[in-house]
């Protein structure tokens, strides 16, 4: 083979199928969602990509890949998915769900899932927003008591994170806050409750990280 032949194959680039396997060797499967493949209208795009960086965060992904597509195939050539998943990037980082993003490829976001103690401090953070709503004492009284050591330990911790007194009161309150908070972030399903515990043992870690 001639030198120009082999200089020619080399600079080629590497066509999609390879950059898709870079893309699984560097975000793993379970890290990624394809939107591209499916064609879903916007508001399905924008449910999708909520409840999978949701997930994402519960699980302590570091960096995940949401592929949304160009728009090529949309109509009249203009983007729905895209947009709608950028609106909910926007959103979900005031929320304390992402810390941020980029664009990976003109079709692809490389999203960054926040740590779980962000998503407890972002009603804090926000003066405008209203407070969460509070679980009813009685949930709480409904959970294992395993679970409900771990929220009353998380909370007691965040207390003292704050510099705020950790009397009963204001401990059980605290438990209640973040129940509230985490509860409405974990999936539906039957291992609800293990998720809620896990999410909670992965926000206790994040702040004895911290010390």
């Amino acid at each position: 083979m001639a030198r120009s032949d082999r200089a020619s194959r080399k600079a080629r680039p590497a066509g999609p199928a390879v950059a898709a396997a870079f893309d699984t060797l560097r975000f793993g499967r379970e890290n990624t969602l394809d939107l591209r493949s499916s064609l879903p209208t916007g508001a399905d795009a924008a449910h999708r990509a909520e409840l999978f960086l949701r997930q994402r965060q519960m699980d302590s992904a570091t960096e995940v890949l949401v592929i949304t597509g160009r728009g090529n195939q949309s109509t009249d050539g203009v983007p729905v998915v895209r947009p709608a998943v950028a609106a909910v990037l926007a959103r979900l980082r005031r929320q304390g769900v992402v810390t941020g993003w980029q664009e990976h490829t003109p079709g692809s976001f490389a999203v960054t899932p926040a740590p779980i103690t962000a998503l407890l401090e972002a009603p804090r953070r926000r003066r405008d927003a209203a407070e969460p709503v509070i679980a009813d004492p009685a949930a709480l009284a409904a959970l294992d008591p395993a679970t409900r050591q771990i929220l009353r330990t998380l909370a007691i911790r965040s207390l003292q994170a704050l510099g705020a007194p950790v009397g009963e009161s204001f401990v059980h309150d605290e438990m209640q806050r973040q129940f509230s908070i985490l509860g409405a972030f974990v999936p539906d399903g039957p291992n609800r409750e293990t998720q809620l515990r896990a999410a909670a043992e992965s926000a206790l870690n994040e702040l004895d990280d911290v010390k």
